[in-house]
Parts: structure tokens; C-alpha cells; sequence
């Protein structure tokens, strides 16, 4: 490969915005991809006319860089509804925003997932992450989310049957040790906008914005197996000595091409994906487990948002979210979820077919606090070193992206 001023290592969001942020100044880039396609843990897999996001994933539209990055009109978005459906104490309660889904007023006040208190907390919630600037939002003193929901004086009921599946299926862990920072970034976000699939999957994401690129600058199938300073050295191929080199992989990833040991945390989910003749769930809705039980956190249809997730024939697709360790490691996985699934749904679940089940491994950072101060972190490491990835802020699309964008700043001098 001849020299190069700018190596970025990783086509994941993060390489992909650094690209981007690089080319509108000018400044010459190549990004050397391990996989063969972009998008690192955004991919979506086309199985019997199915399409599968590899993890359940969404795009929340209120993204700040987000959405002047990526064109939302391309995509051709459609929402879920603004709020859930709760299993809880044997039966399914909906819980939703009345400000923007007002049909669900009545329902969500007679919801015994919590009290009247609650609700009204969550609207003041809502307020006091919402009103001020975003900046002051992520400035405010850190602790975990746990804390910070009991200090708001949400019931242990509450937490149990709405935050605790609701924000694990977002962080990844159950224990809600995730920094408080992050857990008004992101309930600011819903309240925003909405969470959103794109028409062709996830995946259509990091395809858009590698179609912005200049052809020549992404380079698939391209692992590299170390970093030194500025040279570069691939799995195959002679060393590559460039100007500037940005890391822009997986955290683990990351530090293994730095000969680091990788001692930060990260959250592993198994998602398992089935087809139906016929939908379990009536609109598209997230639905959660507030029963503290069984191997399921959530559970969606992404065809009833997007008929184009759907199989042939019009089938439904169901998508099922594990995040318990034990039962992730069960080798009965597929019989336990079918038994849940069966208690909730009736026997027609018996009928459903197994597409594929994903086991992802350092699927996001875990961020607890104090992880979070200060939310960004540093994107420098050396005078021709940068860094960029979701694991530098907010652990999110937004945050991947955004740390491109610092990255390809700091780069560039701006």
C-alpha cells in the first residue's frame, strides 16, 4: 500500500464519521477494514427473506450529531410507539408517553406497574432532562442510575417492573451500575425523538455513509494485527508508515492493537430471532419483562415497525433479548425462552421457526460511574495517534459518531 497521510483502522461509525469529517477538509484518508462490509457491530444478515440486525438495535432520532451526519429521508425511518408493554404479574400493561401518544392516557394511568407517583414522576423526569441544554444535563454530579432513580423517589416496584428491563435492555446489565450521566443522555433522547428502524436494517446506517466516501478510501477484508506509534502493520502486507494513525475499532479491540490489556468491563447480549405466521404483539411496540424472571429481557417485532424486516409470505419477525449470563451460557437457551415465550403468548409460539440466535461478546462498554467524568474522553493519544469509538463518551450510536467527528478534529487542528 503507498504511504498515506491518515490511516484510520476500523470502519465502524466512529472510522466512518472520522472519514467523513477528513474528506470535507481535504485531508487524504484510507480506512482499513477487518470485516466485509462497514458498519462494525451495526450489521444486518438477509436470512430467508428475513433481516436480521445483529443485536437489537434502534436509532434514536434525536440524536444531536446524529441526525446531521446521517440523512434520515434515505433511510425512510419508521417508529416504534413512544413507551412499552409490561409483563407484569402475569399479565401485559402499557406503559407510554400521553404527551405524544395520548390514546394511551387511561391505560398507563391504570397500569399497576406503579403508582400515581411514579407517573408523575417520570413527567417531571422528562422536564429535568429535557429542559436545560444538553451540556448541562452532562455536567451534573455523577452516580449510578440506581441511585439517581431511588433519589427521585421512584418506588423499588417501579424500578423493578419498568427501569430495571428498559434500561438493560439499552446498557446491557441489570443492576442499573451504569452512570447516571448516561442515563439521562439517553431518557432525553426518548423524550426527544423516537426510536427507529430504517426501511433496509441497521446496517443501512454505515452503508449511507460509506457511500459518501470516495471509493478508493475504504478497504474491506484489511485486518490489522498491531500499531506502533504511527506504522501500522496488517495481517498481510508490508508495514504502513503514515502521517497520522486513528484506532477507531472496539474498545477491546483497540487496546489489544496497542499491546494493552484489556481490564476495562464490556457487556455481552444474545439475541435470538424468530419467524410467525402471525404477530404476538398488536403495533409496534418494545415490550419488557418487569417480572424479574426467565431468561428474556425484551422482545419486539421488528416487522410490525418495518415490513421489510419481514420474511416471505408476510410473516412476522420476532426478536428476543437475553442479557442473564447463566442463561446466555445455557445450552437449552432456545427451550427456555420457548417456555416463557409460551406462557405469554400461548402454544402458537411452539410453531415458531429459529432463525438464528447471536452471542455477542463486548457488545458495548459498560459505563458505571464515575466512568462518565468527564463524559468525553481524551481522542489524542500521541502527536500521530488518535483514538475514536463509543467508548470515549456515551456508549451509543451518537456517541460513536461524534467521537469520529473529535477525532478527525483534533487530527486536523480545528
Amino acid at each position: 500500500m503507498p504511504p498515506c497521510p491518515v490511516v484510520i483502522i476500523g470502519a465502524g461509525l466512529a472510522g466512518l464519521s472520522c472519514a467523513l469529517r477528513l474528506q470535507e477538509r481535504r485531508i487524504e484518508c484510507v480506512l482499513l477494514e477487518a470485516s466485509d462490509a462497514p458498519g462494525g457491530r451495526v450489521r444486518t444478515d438477509l436470512i430467508d427473506g428475513f433481516r436480521l440486525d445483529r443485536g437489537f438495535q434502534v436509532l434514536l432520532t434525536a440524536y444531536p450529531r446524529t441526525q446531521h451526519v446521517i440523512d434520515y429521508g434515505t433511510l425512510k425511518l419508521r417508529r416504534f410507539l413512544p413507551g412499552a408493554l409490561i409483563r407484569f404479574r402475569g399479565r401485559f400493561h402499557t406503559l407510554a408517553d400521553p404527551i405524544r401518544h395520548p390514546a394511551s392516557a387511561l391505560p398507563t394511568l391504570l397500569a399497576q406497574v406503579g403508582t400515581l407517583g411514579d407517573k408523575w414522576r417520570v413527567l417531571r423526569l422528562r422536564d429535568r432532562v429535557c429542559g436545560p441544554p444538553l451540556q448541562e444535563v452532562l455536567e451534573r454530579p455523577e452516580t449510578s442510575t440506581l441511585v439517581e432513580l431511588k433519589k427521585m423517589g421512584f418506588s423499588a416496584r417501579f424500578i423493578a417492573g419498568f427501569f430495571k428491563p428498559f434500561l438493560a435492555g439499552i446498557f446491557l446489565e441489570t443492576q442499573l451500575t451504569t452512570s447516571s450521566r448516561k442515563f439521562e443522555f439517553v431518557f432525553r433522547m426518548f423524550s426527544l425523538g423516537h426510536a427507529a428502524l430504517p426501511e433496509f436494517g441497521m446496517q443501512a446506517i454505515p452503508e449511507q455513509m460509506a457511500l459518501r466516501l470516495r471509493p478508493d478510501m475504504l478497504r474491506l477484508n484489511s485486518r490489522v494485527k498491531q500499531v506502533d506509534g504511527a506504522t501500522v502493520y496488517p495481517a498481510a502486507g508490508d508495514p504502513i508508515t503514515a502521517q497520522q494513525v486513528v484506532i477507531a475499532t472496539e474498545h477491546t479491540e483497540a487496546l489489544r492493537l496497542l499491546g494493552q490489556n484489556a481490564n476495562d468491563p464490556s457487556a455481552s447480549v444474545t439475541c435470538m430471532y424468530f419467524a410467525a405466521s402471525a404477530s404476538p404483539v398488536a403495533g409496534p411496540w418494545l415490550v419488557l419483562n418487569g417480572e424479574e424472571s426467565g431468561p428474556i429481557n425484551n422482545l419486539c417485532v421488528p416487522s410490525q415497525v418495518q415490513n421489510s424486516y419481514a420474511g416471505p409470505e408476510g410473516n412476522s419477525l420476532i426478536s428476543v433479548t437475553i442479557l442473564d449470563p447463566l442463561y446466555q451460557e445455557r445450552p437449552d437457551l432456545e427451550e427456555a425462552v420457548r417456555s416463557q415465550l409460551a406462557e405469554w403468548y400461548g402454544d402458537a409460539v411452539l410453531n415458531w421457526r429459529h432463525l438464528r440466535t447471536y452471542r455477542i461478546p463486548n457488545a458495548i462498554p459498560l459505563q458505571e460511574a464515575p466512568l462518565l467524568t468527564p463524559v468525553h474522553k481524551p481522542v489524542k493519544l500521541g502527536e500521530r495517534l488518535f483514538i475514536c469509538g463509543d467508548h470515549t463518551g456515551i456508549a451509543s450510536i451518537e456517541g460513536a459518531i461524534a467521537s469520529g467527528i473529535r477525532a478527525a478534529d483534533a487530527l486536523s487542528g480545528q
